[in-house]
């Protein structure tokens, strides 16, 4: 889009559209936050893949990469592994995650941290997708795993309350699927 159909779409001036293009640094409003944020989730997967990939390049060597998590969904039989976190009074089921470093593979991360956080090994089976957090803003690369072996345990108290194998016909028990990434969805209604 051009700018000024850009400042249409999301019902901003146009100035504002000029002003982001000329300081990039600049963190918007809240209020024009929301804007953007609603625009990006209402963007179709194409989209958001061009806007991911674009703000990897617009990223050099002298600025600060984004926060970049790496998330295996691993698959037992007919069970995915999850673990619980608890942020102050918040507790919460999701996939093992961890934090990649710059210059470092998410598949790895993946696989290391549901190792530590959970006492499992697992093997990647496929690269499910990556999108912007539409809660942390964090970029999520996600990966379908497989159990290798290993007991279900929670490896990282600090962290964790507990881990759980959950059956995927449950899972929204634990997670609302409407949190859920789509390909995930996918890939285990495929598997189950």
């Amino acid at each position: 889009m051009t700018q000024e159909e850009f400042a249409s779409h999301l019902g901003v001036a146009v100035r504002t559209v000029a002003a982001w293009r000329a300081s990039p640094e600049l963190v918007p409003q809240n209020e024009t936050q929301r804007i953007l944020d609603t625009a990006y989730e209402r963007a179709g997967e194409e989209v958001r893949k061009r806007f991911i990939h674009l703000s990897r390049l617009a990223v050099g060597p002298a600025q600060v990469q984004a926060l970049r998590v790496a998330i295996a969904v691993v698959m037992r039989d007919a069970d995915v592994l999850l673990v619980c976190r608890q942020d102050g009074t918040d507790i919460a089921w999701q996939f093992p995650a961890g934090i990649v470093k710059p210059g470092g593979s998410a598949q790895k991360v993946a696989v290391r941290e549901t190792l530590n956080e959970t006492g499992v090994h697992c093997s990647i089976r496929a690269h499910l997708g990556e999108r912007l957090h539409p809660v942390t803003r964090a970029l999520c690369d996600y990966f379908l795993a497989d159990y290798v072996h290993g007991e279900a345990v929670n490896g990282d108290t600090s962290e964790n309350v507990a881990v759980a194998w959950a059956p995927i016909s449950d899972l929204a028990r634990y997670i609302p699927s409407d949190r859920v990434f789509p390909p995930i969805l996918e890939a285990l209604e495929a598997a189950a």
